[in-house]
């Protein structure tokens, strides 16, 4: 049961990544209720928010519809519909805008056909795989004392990590797809505007800090094989 228990590794390298990532999750959801509770000057709501980004960038055949929850804004691609959380797509805040035209830019983003965003949607059934399979294959293999298998183990776990390295590309291109709409069509004013990119930083920050966390498991794994 050796694998199982805290290793020097786990704190050198896991620990301070998960710290990062839970003071991550800390930012977002104070930001967002931070500007939540500021109403933007024009009383746009997320959804007209989405819509003047999907105007700006000529998409027209993507809806816009709410969903329950907090923080669960998402576009969905294989049914062209953007998803907005109760706090968004109804509110006339300036983090409703700014989280609503961040999830229309990654409806730009399809509809462009964004190189990283084609490279990630490719590579994704193999990354499920990798997810549910490679942590499971490399254990085992560790236990049998077999090296093809903690090798082939490893390989898709990796997978983790090189999706979620793509994803941040993504990601940061459709704030910046955001924040150029709001500028150039003056949806907040200046101050808003602060606002809007401090609830965009933070929430690409949770995006880093989760690559962060899976490249240290990553490492941390294959020290511990190569030590075994």
């Amino acid at each position: 049961m050796e694998f199982l228990y805290l290793d020097k590794y786990y704190i050198i390298l896991v620990v301070p990544m998960l710290i990062l990532s839970l003071i991550a999750q800390a930012r977002i959801k104070s930001n967002y209720k931070k500007y939540a509770k500021v109403a933007n000057k024009k009383g746009l709501t997320g959804a007209m928010a989405a819509q003047q980004v999907l105007n700006y960038y000529g998409v027209n055949d993507v809806k816009i519809e709410g969903v329950s929850g907090e923080l669960t804004d998402h576009f969905d691609p294989r049914t062209k519909v953007i998803r907005l959380s109760d706090g968004v797509c109804n509110s006339a805040t300036v983090s409703a805008v700014g989280i609503a035209c961040h999830e229309a830019g990654h409806a730009a983003q399809h509809a462009e056909g964004y190189t990283p965003i084609r490279i990630r949607n490719t590579i994704l059934p193999v990354c499920n795989i990798g997810s549910k399979l490679g942590l499971p294959l490399a254990i085992l293999g560790y236990f049998l004392g077999w090296e093809p298998l903690i090798s082939i183990g490893l390989l898709l776990y990796a997978l983790i990590v090189v999706f979620q390295l793509i994803t941040l590309p993504v990601e940061f291109n459709a704030s910046r797809r955001a924040i150029k709409v709001i500028d150039e069509t003056c949806l907040l004013s200046k101050e808003e505007n602060r606002g809007a990119k401090a609830v965009l930083r933070s929430a690409a920050m949770t995006y880093v800090a989760a690559a962060g966390v899976s490249f240290a498991n990553l490492l941390r794994l294959f020290l511990r094989m190569r030590r075994r």
